[in-house]
């Protein structure tokens, strides 16, 4: 077994860190408009999925919309505040 050989196969992919998505209970926004933004917003959900966020939401305080790359996350929190809902981005450990 060559060196080159031994170089190539201890090579390990980093899995890019994941950062989750949080909507923040807010007195401004009815339920229906919070439900089309996030369904507007992060295309994968479903009508279900989203009311179940904005409910939790609202019952707790905070909900998790999507657990994605950071990139992604940023992108869909900015989308959620300039329409008018509070969103925040945390590491997801």
């Amino acid at each position: 077994m060559s060196v080159e050989t031994i170089e190539k196969s201890s090579t390990v992919r980093k899995i890019a860190p994941r950062y989750r998505v949080l909507l923040h209970n807010d007195d401004f926004n009815s339920m229906e408009y919070v439900v089309q933004t996030l369904m507007h917003t992060v295309p994968s959900l479903t009508q279900p999925q989203a009311v179940n966020i904005m409910m939790e939401a609202h019952t707790n305080g905070l909900a998790v919309v999507i657990v994605c790359a950071q990139e992604h996350a940023e992108f869909y929190s900015e989308t959620l505040n300039n329409h008018g809902l509070i969103s925040t981005i945390e590491p997801d450990e």
